[in-house]
């Protein structure tokens, strides 16, 4: 079809089962196709029947694409044909954090649950290039970055993680059309050793930490108690009286949970009451939830479900297990844990590492791996082998089987 492109029309367009072509009235030669999966691009046609994309709509405007096409074409009636120069100054025209904005957040935010951790670590690690165009960030450029990294002390597997933020936005880019090349194809991730200890608590930690939590629901308790005789001196109105309920507050609960299902803290700060089967003994970590998309279902043993029904008697039950004070998802236990752990003396310690205790737990008294697997929602295998070493020694006994 023929008409004026207009923002109105661009708002409007939507697939069809074959691909068809929107062709500017305004600008010769400039046109939009529109494919069955809802893809768009402005494409500009020369010569007989000649064509190429400029770029995908959304990301390029409209009078970007106009400019470019009446480059295009003048070049083609100069020389007979668009000059490869014309395509390099057309990619140049987005700057890395033009790209983002404009295109790559927009798309991340719609797609991934985790997308301000993307975006925070995009632009901290990578404000240098910010202002740089988009085709003329190159693997040299990077590989400095990471040994610049490196040298101050940062991690590996953290310099993966850096860079693994940017090759997502840039496989987009080269996907979209805004890069011709992707400057990471042959950038390869420092090697990571897998099976590498991980932190998990000794018996003796366990016991420390067990204790530490109870000693501080009794300080909470006492302050209470004392807020409560106060207020009884002055005839005020007392406080609920903590004695009477199973948990001073919600880290005890919390950490006993984690300690015996494994979950991460994100689970556990979304669980909601619904997930809990208390009469099958299963908890249920919806797949929208879960890092991996991937619903599991969790069999609670009987310090969970004990756990979970003295703190569901002493909440309102309505909805999340653990909410804020102002009734939404907790983002944090920091202060709380951390002087929890400084009681116990547990040193290198943070709350994902109970999820590592637990795993460990299970790999010692020889649960299969692939048990383990399921159970803490891993995606690969791989993820799961780190706690291998842990397991009986299987090797000794298979070498005397010869």
């Amino acid at each position: 079809m023929k008409t004026k492109i207009t923002a109105k029309v661009l708002s409007s367009i939507l697939p069809q089962e074959k691909a068809y072509r929107i062709h500017d009235t305004a600008q010769p030669g400039l046109s939009i196709r529109v494919l069955p999966s809802g893809h768009a691009s402005y494409m500009v046609t020369w010569g007989r029947n000649q064509a190429a994309t400029l770029g995908r709509v959304g990301m390029m405007t409209l009078d970007q694409a106009r400019t470019e096409a009446a480059r295009w074409l003048a070049e083609a009636h100069a020389h007979g044909a668009p000059l490869v120069a014309g395509k390099s100054k057309r990619r140049a025209a987005h700057t890395l954090q033009s790209y983002l904005e404009e295109s790559y957040y927009p798309w991340l935010e719609t797609h991934h649950k985790a997308h301000q951790k993307t975006r925070h670590a995009i632009e901290y690690s990578f404000g240098a290039l910010m202002r740089k165009p988009l085709a003329d960030i190159t693997q040299r450029d990077l590989e400095a970055m990471r040994v610049k990294w490196l040298a101050a002390g940062l991690k590996d597997a953290t310099a993966n993680r850096k860079l693994a933020a940017l090759r997502g936005a840039l496989s987009k880019a080269v996907e979209w059309g805004a890069l011709e090349q992707h400057p990471m194809a042959k950038l390869k991730p420092m090697r990571l050793d897998t099976r590498a200890r991980v932190r998990f608590l000794s018996s003796e930690e366990n016991r420390r930490l067990r204790q530490a939590l109870d000693d501080r629901e009794e300080r909470i308790r006492s302050e209470r108690d004392s807020a409560n005789r106060w207020r009884r001196e002055r005839k005020k109105a007392e406080l609920p009286d903590l004695r009477k309920l199973a948990f001073a507050d919600h880290l005890k609960p919390m950490a006993i949970i984690s300690l015996n299902t494994g979950l991460r803290r994100g689970e556990l700060f979304n669980l909601t009451w619904t997930d809990i089967d208390l009469g099958q003994k299963t908890l249920t970590v919806v797949g929208e939830g879960a890092k991996s998309d991937q619903t599991r279902h969790i069999p609670l043993n009987k310090e969970a479900l004990r756990t979970i029904k003295d703190w569901k008697a002493q909440s309102n039950g309505l909805h999340l297990l653990f909410p804020s004070q102002a009734g939404g998802v907790m983002d944090n236990v920091k202060k709380s844990w951390d002087g929890v752990l400084k009681e116990a003396k547990v040193t290198s310690f943070r709350w994902h590492d109970l999820r590592h205790t637990f795993a460990s737990n299970l790999a010692m008294k020889g649960v299969p791996l692939n048990t383990i697997r399921d159970l803490l929602g891993h995606a690969d295998l791989k993820m799961t082998l780190r706690y291998a070493h842990l397991a009986p020694d299987s090797k000794s006994a298979a070498v005397e089987l010869i």
